[in-house]
Protein backbone atom coordinates (compact mmCIF):
# COMPACT_ATOMS: atom_id res chain seq x y z
CA UNK A 1 0.00 0.00 0.00
CA UNK A 2 3.03 2.40 1.06
CA UNK A 3 4.89 1.92 -2.43
CA UNK A 4 1.78 2.23 -4.09
CA UNK A 5 0.64 5.69 -2.67
CA UNK A 6 4.75 6.92 -3.57
CA UNK A 7 4.04 5.61 -6.99
CA UNK A 8 1.18 8.03 -7.18
CA UNK A 9 2.65 11.21 -5.20
CA UNK A 10 5.46 10.35 -8.43
CA UNK A 11 3.45 10.03 -10.92
CA UNK A 12 1.49 13.36 -9.90
CA UNK A 13 4.47 15.28 -9.74
CA UNK A 14 5.39 13.83 -12.92
CA UNK A 15 2.51 15.83 -14.28
CA UNK A 16 2.88 18.89 -12.87
CA UNK A 17 1.87 21.21 -15.46
CA UNK A 18 4.25 24.59 -16.12
CA UNK A 19 0.59 26.43 -16.67
CA UNK A 20 0.66 26.90 -12.94
CA UNK A 21 2.70 29.82 -13.09
CA UNK A 22 -0.27 31.82 -14.93
CA UNK A 23 -1.40 31.18 -11.47
CA UNK A 24 2.12 33.40 -10.27
CA UNK A 25 1.27 35.89 -12.76
CA UNK A 26 -2.27 36.54 -11.65
CA UNK A 27 -0.91 36.85 -8.20
CA UNK A 28 1.82 39.39 -8.89
CA UNK A 29 -0.24 41.45 -11.56
CA UNK A 30 -3.16 41.50 -8.51
CA UNK A 31 0.10 42.59 -6.10
CA UNK A 32 0.83 45.65 -8.10
CA UNK A 33 -2.98 46.48 -8.97
CA UNK A 34 -3.10 46.52 -5.23
CA UNK A 35 0.36 48.93 -4.63
CA UNK A 36 -1.29 51.24 -7.22
CA UNK A 37 -4.46 51.27 -5.40
CA UNK A 38 -2.41 51.95 -1.95
CA UNK A 39 -1.06 55.05 -3.41
CA UNK A 40 -4.17 56.39 -4.87
CA UNK A 41 -6.63 55.94 -1.58
CA UNK A 42 -3.33 56.02 0.76
CA UNK A 43 -4.11 52.22 1.94
CA UNK A 44 -1.51 51.14 5.03
CA UNK A 45 1.56 49.99 3.31
CA UNK A 46 1.18 46.74 5.19
CA UNK A 47 -1.87 45.86 2.75
CA UNK A 48 0.50 46.08 -0.43
CA UNK A 49 3.51 44.66 1.47
CA UNK A 50 0.94 41.47 2.40
CA UNK A 51 0.35 40.75 -1.20
CA UNK A 52 3.91 41.28 -2.37
CA UNK A 53 4.73 38.40 0.40
CA UNK A 54 2.44 36.27 -0.62
CA UNK A 55 2.96 36.19 -4.24
CA UNK A 56 6.45 36.04 -4.01
CA UNK A 57 5.87 32.74 -1.91
CA UNK A 58 3.47 31.39 -4.17
CA UNK A 59 6.52 31.52 -6.77
CA UNK A 60 9.04 29.95 -5.06
CA UNK A 61 6.77 26.97 -3.87
CA UNK A 62 5.57 26.65 -7.71
CA UNK A 63 9.17 26.77 -9.17
CA UNK A 64 10.31 24.62 -5.92
CA UNK A 65 8.02 21.83 -6.93
CA UNK A 66 8.78 22.18 -10.94
CA UNK A 67 12.42 22.16 -10.01
CA UNK A 68 12.09 19.29 -8.45
CA UNK A 69 10.10 18.07 -11.56
CA UNK A 70 13.60 18.71 -13.66
CA UNK A 71 15.42 16.82 -11.58
CA UNK A 72 13.58 13.38 -11.55
CA UNK A 73 11.35 13.60 -14.57
CA UNK A 74 13.48 15.30 -17.24
CA UNK A 75 11.58 13.15 -19.69
CA UNK A 76 8.27 14.92 -18.53
CA UNK A 77 9.72 18.33 -18.88
CA UNK A 78 11.13 17.58 -22.54
CA UNK A 79 7.64 15.76 -23.45
CA UNK A 80 5.88 19.26 -22.29
CA UNK A 81 8.61 21.51 -24.34
CA UNK A 82 8.04 19.45 -27.00
CA UNK A 83 4.32 20.26 -27.13
CA UNK A 84 3.03 22.33 -29.40
CA UNK A 85 0.81 24.44 -26.92
CA UNK A 86 2.43 23.87 -23.63
CA UNK A 87 5.69 25.11 -25.12
CA UNK A 88 4.22 28.61 -25.27
CA UNK A 89 3.82 28.53 -21.07
CA UNK A 90 7.58 28.25 -20.25
CA UNK A 91 8.14 31.91 -20.72
CA UNK A 92 5.57 32.52 -17.79
CA UNK A 93 8.49 31.34 -15.44
CA UNK A 94 10.77 34.28 -16.91
CA UNK A 95 7.01 37.02 -16.96
CA UNK A 96 6.92 35.93 -13.47
CA UNK A 97 10.00 37.26 -12.25
CA UNK A 98 9.65 40.27 -14.49
CA UNK A 99 6.60 40.73 -12.70
CA UNK A 100 7.94 40.25 -9.26
CA UNK A 101 10.68 43.01 -10.25
CA UNK A 102 8.01 45.54 -11.26
CA UNK A 103 6.57 44.23 -7.72
CA UNK A 104 10.07 44.86 -5.76
CA UNK A 105 10.42 48.11 -7.57
CA UNK A 106 9.27 50.63 -4.58
CA UNK A 107 10.29 48.08 -1.82
CA UNK A 108 13.83 47.22 -2.94
CA UNK A 109 15.68 48.34 -5.89
CA UNK A 110 18.50 45.91 -5.48
CA UNK A 111 16.30 42.82 -5.17
CA UNK A 112 14.53 44.37 -8.41
CA UNK A 113 17.40 44.48 -10.46
CA UNK A 114 18.41 41.22 -9.67
CA UNK A 115 14.68 39.26 -10.54
CA UNK A 116 14.94 42.05 -14.02
CA UNK A 117 18.29 40.71 -14.82
CA UNK A 118 17.74 37.09 -14.32
CA UNK A 119 14.26 37.63 -15.68
CA UNK A 120 15.37 39.26 -19.02
CA UNK A 121 18.06 36.60 -19.73
CA UNK A 122 15.42 33.80 -19.02
CA UNK A 123 12.94 35.59 -21.19
CA UNK A 124 15.84 36.38 -23.72
CA UNK A 125 16.71 32.62 -24.23
CA UNK A 126 12.93 31.22 -24.60
CA UNK A 127 12.11 33.80 -26.97
CA UNK A 128 14.99 32.87 -29.24
CA UNK A 129 14.31 29.11 -28.61
CA UNK A 130 10.57 29.23 -28.91
CA UNK A 131 10.83 31.14 -32.07
CA UNK A 132 13.60 28.99 -33.84
CA UNK A 133 11.26 25.79 -32.66
CA UNK A 134 8.26 27.79 -34.62
CA UNK A 135 10.50 28.65 -37.75
CA UNK A 136 12.07 24.97 -38.28
CA UNK A 137 9.64 22.38 -36.91
CA UNK A 138 6.76 20.86 -38.88
CA UNK A 139 4.59 19.66 -35.73
CA UNK A 140 2.79 23.21 -35.76
CA UNK A 141 -1.04 23.54 -37.36
CA UNK A 142 -2.99 26.41 -37.31
CA UNK A 143 -5.12 24.49 -35.06
CA UNK A 144 -2.49 24.81 -32.57
CA UNK A 145 -2.45 28.61 -32.90
CA UNK A 146 -4.02 30.15 -29.69
CA UNK A 147 -3.30 33.63 -27.84
CA UNK A 148 -1.00 31.97 -25.47
CA UNK A 149 1.40 32.16 -28.21
CA UNK A 150 1.72 35.26 -27.32
CA UNK A 151 3.69 35.07 -24.12
CA UNK A 152 7.05 33.80 -25.47
CA UNK A 153 7.74 36.77 -28.04
CA UNK A 154 4.97 38.98 -26.75
CA UNK A 155 6.27 39.20 -23.48
CA UNK A 156 9.95 40.97 -23.61
CA UNK A 157 6.85 44.29 -24.19
CA UNK A 158 7.28 43.80 -20.08
CA UNK A 159 10.84 44.23 -19.62
CA UNK A 160 10.70 47.93 -19.97
CA UNK A 161 8.35 48.31 -16.94
CA UNK A 162 10.96 47.87 -14.94
CA UNK A 163 14.10 47.66 -17.02
CA UNK A 164 14.06 51.42 -17.73
CA UNK A 165 15.05 52.07 -13.85
CA UNK A 166 17.96 48.99 -14.10
CA UNK A 167 19.59 49.47 -17.62
CA UNK A 168 20.17 52.09 -20.13
CA UNK A 169 16.80 52.90 -22.09
CA UNK A 170 18.10 51.46 -25.45
CA UNK A 171 18.01 48.15 -23.70
CA UNK A 172 14.03 48.48 -23.17
CA UNK A 173 13.43 49.99 -26.50
CA UNK A 174 15.17 46.58 -28.13
CA UNK A 175 12.74 44.33 -26.28
CA UNK A 176 9.64 46.62 -26.43
CA UNK A 177 10.45 46.66 -30.27
CA UNK A 178 10.00 42.88 -30.90
CA UNK A 179 7.17 42.63 -28.37
CA UNK A 180 5.11 45.07 -30.35
CA UNK A 181 5.90 43.51 -33.43
CA UNK A 182 5.48 39.99 -32.59
CA UNK A 183 2.44 41.02 -30.87
CA UNK A 184 1.12 43.06 -34.50
CA UNK A 185 1.75 39.65 -36.65
CA UNK A 186 1.15 37.21 -33.91
CA UNK A 187 -2.25 38.90 -33.57
CA UNK A 188 -3.48 38.74 -36.70
CA UNK A 189 -2.79 34.74 -37.26
CA UNK A 190 -4.87 34.46 -34.08
CA UNK A 191 -7.99 35.97 -35.78
CA UNK A 192 -7.64 34.42 -38.90
CA UNK A 193 -7.34 31.05 -37.30
CA UNK A 194 -10.39 32.15 -34.78
CA UNK A 195 -12.54 33.12 -37.75
CA UNK A 196 -11.55 30.82 -40.84
CA UNK A 197 -10.88 27.44 -39.10
CA UNK A 198 -12.76 25.11 -36.02
CA UNK A 199 -13.41 26.95 -32.78
CA UNK A 200 -10.70 26.73 -29.95
CA UNK A 201 -10.90 23.67 -27.56
CA UNK A 202 -13.35 24.20 -24.58
CA UNK A 203 -10.33 24.06 -22.17
CA UNK A 204 -8.47 26.74 -24.04
CA UNK A 205 -11.03 29.34 -24.42
CA UNK A 206 -10.25 31.53 -21.67
CA UNK A 207 -6.74 31.80 -23.49
CA UNK A 208 -8.46 34.23 -25.53
CA UNK A 209 -8.60 36.63 -22.34
CA UNK A 210 -4.49 36.71 -22.79
CA UNK A 211 -5.44 39.14 -26.14
CA UNK A 212 -5.76 42.03 -23.28
CA UNK A 213 -2.68 41.91 -21.69
CA UNK A 214 -0.22 42.92 -25.00
CA UNK A 215 -1.97 46.21 -25.21
CA UNK A 216 -2.30 46.60 -21.74
CA UNK A 217 1.52 46.04 -20.85
CA UNK A 218 2.25 48.13 -23.83
CA UNK A 219 0.86 51.28 -22.71
CA UNK A 220 2.50 50.79 -19.42
CA UNK A 221 5.67 49.99 -21.08
CA UNK A 222 5.42 53.05 -23.91
CA UNK A 223 4.72 55.33 -20.99
CA UNK A 224 7.63 54.24 -18.41
CA UNK A 225 10.16 54.50 -21.77
CA UNK A 226 8.89 57.96 -23.50
CA UNK A 227 6.93 59.82 -19.65
CA UNK A 228 4.16 60.82 -21.92
CA UNK A 229 0.97 59.03 -23.06
CA UNK A 230 0.57 60.45 -26.09
CA UNK A 231 -1.62 59.48 -29.11
CA UNK A 232 0.14 55.78 -29.32
CA UNK A 233 0.10 55.27 -25.79
CA UNK A 234 -3.93 55.96 -25.80
CA UNK A 235 -4.13 53.86 -28.61
CA UNK A 236 -2.69 50.79 -26.79
CA UNK A 237 -4.97 51.22 -23.95
CA UNK A 238 -8.01 51.81 -25.59
CA UNK A 239 -7.66 49.17 -27.77
CA UNK A 240 -7.50 47.13 -25.27
CA UNK A 241 -10.28 48.33 -23.24
CA UNK A 242 -12.12 47.32 -26.43
CA UNK A 243 -10.91 44.07 -26.45
CA UNK A 244 -11.91 43.72 -22.47
CA UNK A 245 -15.48 44.55 -23.20
CA UNK A 246 -15.64 42.72 -26.64
CA UNK A 247 -14.61 39.82 -24.75
CA UNK A 248 -16.86 40.45 -21.41
CA UNK A 249 -19.86 40.53 -24.01
CA UNK A 250 -18.84 36.66 -24.41
CA UNK A 251 -19.39 36.43 -21.10
CA UNK A 252 -22.35 33.54 -21.89
CA UNK A 253 -20.04 31.47 -23.38
CA UNK A 254 -17.27 31.24 -21.27
CA UNK A 255 -19.49 30.56 -18.23
CA UNK A 256 -20.46 27.13 -19.86
CA UNK A 257 -16.82 25.99 -19.83
CA UNK A 258 -15.94 23.54 -16.85
CA UNK A 259 -13.28 24.39 -14.53
CA UNK A 260 -9.99 24.00 -15.99
CA UNK A 261 -6.45 25.41 -14.91
CA UNK A 262 -6.20 27.60 -17.86
CA UNK A 263 -8.92 29.51 -16.39
CA UNK A 264 -6.16 31.31 -14.53
CA UNK A 265 -5.60 33.55 -18.14
CA UNK A 266 -8.47 35.29 -17.07
CA UNK A 267 -6.32 36.84 -14.46
CA UNK A 268 -4.07 38.74 -15.27
CA UNK A 269 -5.11 40.13 -18.41
CA UNK A 270 -7.93 42.39 -16.25
CA UNK A 271 -5.03 42.70 -13.60
CA UNK A 272 -3.02 44.21 -16.73
CA UNK A 273 -5.97 46.37 -17.61
CA UNK A 274 -6.34 47.57 -13.47
CA UNK A 275 -2.65 48.59 -13.70
CA UNK A 276 -3.12 50.43 -17.37
CA UNK A 277 -6.19 52.36 -15.76
CA UNK A 278 -4.00 53.29 -12.87
CA UNK A 279 -1.29 54.48 -15.01
CA UNK A 280 -3.86 56.92 -16.94
CA UNK A 281 -5.48 57.99 -13.49
CA UNK A 282 -1.92 59.57 -12.83
CA UNK A 283 -1.18 60.84 -16.09
CA UNK A 284 -5.02 62.16 -16.87
CA UNK A 285 -6.21 62.53 -13.00
CA UNK A 286 -9.76 61.88 -14.28
CA UNK A 287 -11.52 60.05 -11.64
CA UNK A 288 -13.40 58.19 -14.17
CA UNK A 289 -10.36 56.08 -14.44
CA UNK A 290 -9.79 55.96 -10.73
CA UNK A 291 -12.88 53.85 -10.61
CA UNK A 292 -12.48 51.96 -12.93
CA UNK A 293 -8.96 50.77 -11.72
CA UNK A 294 -10.72 49.70 -8.61
CA UNK A 295 -13.31 47.93 -10.18
CA UNK A 296 -10.71 45.90 -12.22
CA UNK A 297 -8.85 45.22 -8.97
CA UNK A 298 -11.84 44.11 -7.10
CA UNK A 299 -12.98 41.97 -10.04
CA UNK A 300 -9.22 40.40 -10.25
CA UNK A 301 -9.48 39.85 -6.51
CA UNK A 302 -12.99 38.12 -6.70
CA UNK A 303 -11.67 35.49 -9.41
CA UNK A 304 -8.42 34.69 -7.47
CA UNK A 305 -10.23 33.84 -4.38
CA UNK A 306 -12.63 31.99 -6.47
CA UNK A 307 -10.26 30.36 -8.92
CA UNK A 308 -7.84 29.38 -6.10
CA UNK A 309 -10.99 27.73 -3.97
CA UNK A 310 -11.61 25.74 -7.42
CA UNK A 311 -7.97 24.79 -7.63
CA UNK A 312 -7.53 23.36 -4.31
CA UNK A 313 -10.66 21.47 -4.73
CA UNK A 314 -9.28 20.50 -8.26
CA UNK A 315 -6.15 19.07 -6.55
CA UNK A 316 -7.80 17.40 -3.29
CA UNK A 317 -10.20 15.68 -5.94
CA UNK A 318 -6.74 14.55 -8.01
CA UNK A 319 -7.85 15.94 -10.93
CA UNK A 320 -4.70 18.61 -11.38
CA UNK A 321 -1.22 16.91 -12.12
CA UNK A 322 -2.96 13.93 -14.08
CA UNK A 323 -1.62 12.47 -17.53
CA UNK A 324 -3.28 14.41 -20.62
CA UNK A 325 -3.92 12.82 -23.39
CA UNK A 326 -5.52 15.68 -25.62
CA UNK A 327 -3.68 16.77 -28.51
CA UNK A 328 -4.82 20.85 -27.29
CA UNK A 329 -4.43 20.20 -23.85
CA UNK A 330 -2.91 22.55 -21.30
CA UNK A 331 -4.43 21.36 -18.15
CA UNK A 332 -3.10 18.13 -16.53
Amino acid sequence: MMRESEHKVKSRSKEFPITFYSMVMAFIGCTIGVQKAVMIFSFPQIVAFIALMMSTGLFILITAIYLKKILRHADSVRKEFNSPIKINFFPTFSISLLLLSAAFLPVNVDVSKYLWVVGTFFHFIFTLVIINTWMHQDKFKITHMNPSWFIPAVGNILIPIAGVTHAPSDISWFFFSCGLFFWIVLMVIVFYRVIFHEPIAEKLLPTLFILIAPPAIGFISYYKLSGEVGGFGKSLYFFSLFLTILLFSQLRIFRRIQFFLSYWAYVFPLAAMSIATATMYHVTNIETYKYMHVAFLVLVLLLICIFSYKTCVAIYRKEICVEDSATEGIVT
